[in-house]
Parts: structure tokens; sequence; C-alpha cells
């Protein structure tokens, strides 16, 4: 039977897809003396995932450098 005809008989489930990775702020290296992360040095995803760890949520749609500054200012607003 064709691929179409398994989707359709129901014949095999499709696979799970991989479960999210959860970073810690301190797993995330960065300057030790001061506990800073250099965000230049993440990707989007890994700055998306960082911001969860601080509570706030970031839309990857937005430039690197919008996402940088957005984490900075929500570190400021936390001290």
């Amino acid at each position: 039977m064709s691929h179409f005809g398994d989707l359709l008989s129901g014949g095999s489930t499709p696979p799970k897809p991989p479960a999210p990775v959860k970073l810690e702020p301190d797993v995330i290296e960065g300057d030790s003396d001061s506990g800073q992360v250099d965000f230049k040095d993440l990707s989007k995803l890994e700055l998306e995932e960082y911001g969860r760890t601080i509570g706030i949520e970031l839309d990857r749609r937005h430039s690197k450098k919008k996402l940088v500054q957005e984490l900075e200012d929500a570190l400021k607003e936390q001290e």
C-alpha cells in the first residue's frame, strides 16, 4: 500500500517530536565572576529558552538584536 493509503487506514502512527530542552540560567556559560550571560554568543532559540527561565516569553520572529535588548531590559527590571 502507498504512504497515502497508510495514512488513510491509520496503519502507522507518526513519530513523536523530541522533548524540548530546558536550560537553567546557570547552565548557559557566561562570565563566572559577575553571573552575566553573553547573549551575543547564543542562538535565537537559546535566547528564547533563556528568557523562559527568567519568566519572559520572546518571539523568535524578531531580530536577534531585539531579543537581546528585551532580555537585557527584563534583567534590569528584575534587579
